[in-house]
C-alpha cells in the first residue's frame, strides 16, 4: 500500500525516471527498502488509526514516564520502545518533509535514545 504522498514518486520511478532533485524523496537506491517498509507498515498503521485518537499518545506518554521513573534496564527498555516508535513514524514521513521538519524528528529520537542509554547505565 502506497500512501498518496508517495504515489507520485512511484509513478515517476515506474516509468524509468528518477525522482527530481530537491523534492524530498529518497533516491532509487533505497526505493525497494522503503517500499517494503511501507508495505509492512500498512497493517499496523491501519490498526493504530482504528484506535481512539487519545490511545496512542496515552500509551507512549505512559511508556515515556515509566522509562524515566523505572530503574535500570526496565526504564531503558520503555524509552527504547518510544524511540523505535518515533523512528518508525519519522522514517515513513521522511520523504515528504523539508529540512526544517526533519530536524525535530531526528533530535527527538536522539534525545530519547540518549535517555535510554543513560537509564541503562544507571543515571
Amino acid at each position: 500500500m502506497v500512501s498518496p504522498e508517495h504515489e507520485d514518486e512511484r509513478r515517476r520511478t515506474d516509468r524509468g525516471g528518477s525522482p527530481t532533485e530537491g523534492d524530498g524523496t529518497s533516491g532509487s537506491g533505497s526505493g525497494g527498502f522503503r517500499r517494503a517498509v511501507e508495505r509492512r507498515s500498512a497493517v499496523p498503521l491501519v490498526w493504530l488509526r482504528q484506535r481512539p485518537r487519545w490511545a496512542v499518545p496515552l500509551i507512549f506518554g505512559a511508556l515515556f514516564i515509566a522509562g524515566l521513573t523505572a530503574p535500570g534496564v526496565i526504564g531503558a527498555l520503555c524509552l527504547t520502545l518510544v524511540a523505535v516508535f518515533f523512528l518508525w513514524l519519522a522514517f515513513l514521513t521522511w520523504p515528504t518533509l523539508d529540512r526544517a521538519r526533519k530536524a525535530p524528528r531526528v533530535l527527538m529520537v536522539a534525545v530519547v535514545l540518549l535517555l535510554a542509554v543513560a537509564r541503562a547505565l544507571g543515571y
